[in-house]
């Protein structure tokens, strides 16, 4: 398991912040962690946790050990998790974290770094969106003004908070505003802005920054025996996201396809103009677009943005900047470069940006997609300045 700081890829100014409160006895009763989980967002947080739970203990004394074991298996009894579950065939009623915890400890075992897609397909529900409820709020509250079981600190590690329904976060904020004793709240966060913000206001803020590429390559080069220059295309094309660098490593059929998805859509555009035979295929796509899960089609979005952007960059000449390596034979990014530029680069941004805002919120997907396959058609035709 992840859950000691010497384990924690890179972020060793934070690192050092969080010992530092630990033993200072300065610890925040409430914090927001906010970054991507791949930067190390819950690694970070469950070594932090390890810290506080055992921070009373004499570290030559067996009862530290056994805390140390107990917060290396997840299984400390005052380490309390909370995260977006949704119903199952096992669970069809009411789903709590409580209800899923040994696949949580698996998905942390096997996927520290992993983001909310990888859990949904954990628990085999990456064609709905997970939530957490109320449920889980009143479940927290009356756990968490017993006693602790081992008479120091109970910790609240909530991941993905900004998943909480508004009236799981207007119990949540009564937590806040009066907290059990020597109870620490971790809330965990890739999207802060979607936080209540007087949920906001009462929270420590954390903010991790990218793994660098240098922290990002020695953990390849460590973990994954790759060779110092595949660690550092792998870096660069992450963009600081280690879960990214080992799906880039292991799990090259999702960008396969997400390629042949994305060159469907764009050679469908390029013929649609004029033709109004070809608008069917543009219709067919969409078709399937809506058929994916939704936590795929966000994916699939934010791949397209990213290839677009690497366009933009080849057609002006950025080189360095430029890591995208085609699967597909028949197509190479100098051949879709000429039609992305400084008068379509924004908009092409913008509504795939929009469509994977309303299918984050539940949108139809059938209309978001074809109205997409519309705008790109209007777009890739767009002429450049001369």
């Amino acid at each position: 398991m992840f859950v000691d700081f010497s384990q924690v890829i890179g972020l060793s100014h934070l690192k050092n912040h969080l010992t530092t409160t630990v033993a200072a006895g300065r610890v925040p009763h409430a914090q927001i962690f906010s970054g991507l989980s791949g930067s190390g967002l819950l690694p970070l947080a469950l070594a932090y946790a390890k810290n506080i739970l055992c921070s009373e203990l004499n570290p030559k004394d067996e009862a530290y050990r056994r805390c140390a074991r107990q917060a290396d298996a997840l299984t400390h009894p005052d380490l309390h998790f909370v995260f977006p579950v949704n119903t199952t065939a096992d669970v069809k009623k009411t789903p709590r974290s409580s209800d899923f915890l040994p696949s949580w400890r698996n998905f942390i075992a096997q996927t520290p770094y992993g983001s909310l897609p990888s859990w949904y397909q954990q628990l085999g529900v990456d064609k709905k969106q997970g939530s957490i409820s109320v449920a889980e709020a009143q479940a927290m509250t009356k756990t968490l003004y017993l006693k602790s079981y081992e008479g120091g600190f109970k910790v609240v590690v909530i991941w993905m908070a900004d998943k909480m329904t508004t009236e799981c976060a207007n119990k949540m904020l009564k937590l806040l505003e009066e907290p059990p004793a020597k109870t620490v709240f971790l809330l965990l966060t890739e999207h802060e802005d979607q936080l209540l913000r007087t949920i906001y206001s009462r929270c420590q803020k954390l903010t991790l920054p990218l793994l660098s590429e240098h922290d990002l390559s020695q953990a390849l080069i460590q973990h994954h025996s790759c060779t110092p220059s595949e660690a550092l295309r792998l870096s660069k094309v992450a963009h600081g996201d280690y879960f990214k660098a080992q799906q880039l490593l292991t799990h090259k059929e999702e960008d396969i396809q997400f390629e042949g998805w994305f060159l469907t859509w764009a050679r469908g555009a390029f013929k649609a103009k004029g033709n109004k035979s070809a608008i069917q295929d543009l219709l067919d796509w969409s078709d399937q677009m809506s058929g994916l899960g939704r936590e795929t089609q966000k994916s699939f979005l934010l791949y397209c943005s990213e290839l677009i952007r690497q366009a933009f960059l080849t057609h002006y000449k950025i080189a360095p900047l430029v890591y995208y390596q085609a699967h597909d034979a028949g197509f190479s990014l100098d051949r879709l470069a000429p039609f992305i530029h400084q008068n379509n680069i924004h908009a092409i941004q913008e509504v795939i940006e929009t469509a994977h805002y309303h299918i984050e919120r539940n949108g139809n997907p059938k209309l978001i997609f074809t109205d997409l396959a519309v705008q790109m058609t209007r777009l890739l035709h767009q002429k450049a300045s001369q």
